[in-house]
C-alpha cells in the first residue's frame, strides 16, 4: 500500500510539474482587449523575423519585434523547401531589455506572436519560461491564423488569428518597434 501511494505521488507530481512548465494561450482578442486595458503593465512581442513581417503585415498593438528564430540565408533545407530558421542567441536578453525599458521586471506578464501560434508563440513563450520569466502566454493562431479546411481557399491562412479576427493591422511597418541586430 505504501508503495502505491508513493508511485501515485510521483505520478501526480511528475504531471503536475510538466503542466507548469506549458505556456497557456490567449486568443487575438483576449491579447488585445489586455493591451487596451493593461498595456503599461505587460510587453506584446512580435518574435516573426522582420523579414516574414513585411510580407505578411503586422499590427502596432506591439511593444517590440524580437524575432524567437532568425532566418539563416547561408543554410537551405532541401528536405524541406526552406532556409533554416535558427534560435536567435539574444531572444531572452533581447525580451528582458523590452521589459525593463518599459519599467518591469520578469514577473510581468509578456505575450508572444508569431504567423501560427504554434511553431514559434507558443515555442517562444515556453523558452522564456525556462529563463525565468514568469508571467508568459501566446496567442493562439498567432498573426495570421490557420489554413481554411476546404472550398476555393482550401490551404490559405484566412481563418482564425489577429489579421482574421478584425483587430488591426496593416503592411506598413513601425522603425521603432521593428527587430534591427
Amino acid at each position: 500500500m505504501k508503495q502505491l501511494l508513493i508511485a501515485l505521488l510521483v505520478t501526480f507530481s511528475i504531471g503536475f510539474n510538466a503542466h507548469a512548465e506549458e505556456a497557456l494561450a490567449l486568443t487575438p482578442q483576449e491579447t488585445y482587449d489586455l493591451v487596451q486595458e493593461q498595456g503599461d503593465q505587460m510587453l506584446f512581442v512580435d518574435v516573426r523575423d522582420p523579414v516574414e513581417i513585411m510580407f505578411i503585415g503586422y499590427t502596432d498593438e506591439i511593444d517590440k519585434n524580437v524575432p524567437f528564430k532568425l532566418v539563416d540565408r547561408g543554410e537551405f533545407l532541401a528536405e524541406k523547401g526552406r532556409f533554416a530558421m535558427n534560435t536567435n542567441p539574444d531572444f531572452a536578453a533581447d525580451v528582458e531589455k523590452a521589459l525593463k525599458e518599459k519599467g518591469l521586471d520578469k514577473n510581468a506578464l509578456v505575450v508572444t506572436m508569431c504567423r501560427s501560434g504554434s511553431t514559434r508563440g507558443k515555442p517562444s513563450a515556453e523558452y522564456l519560461m525556462e529563463r525565468g520569466f514568469t508571467n508568459v502566454k501566446y496567442i493562439d493562431n498567432g498573426f495570421q491564423g490557420g489554413g481554411a479546411k476546404e472550398g476555393e481557399k482550401k490551404g490559405m491562412r484566412i481563418v482564425s488569428g489577429w489579421q482574421n479576427s478584425g483587430l488591426p493591422w496593416s503592411m506598413d511597418l513601425n522603425p521603432e518597434k521593428i527587430y534591427r541586430p
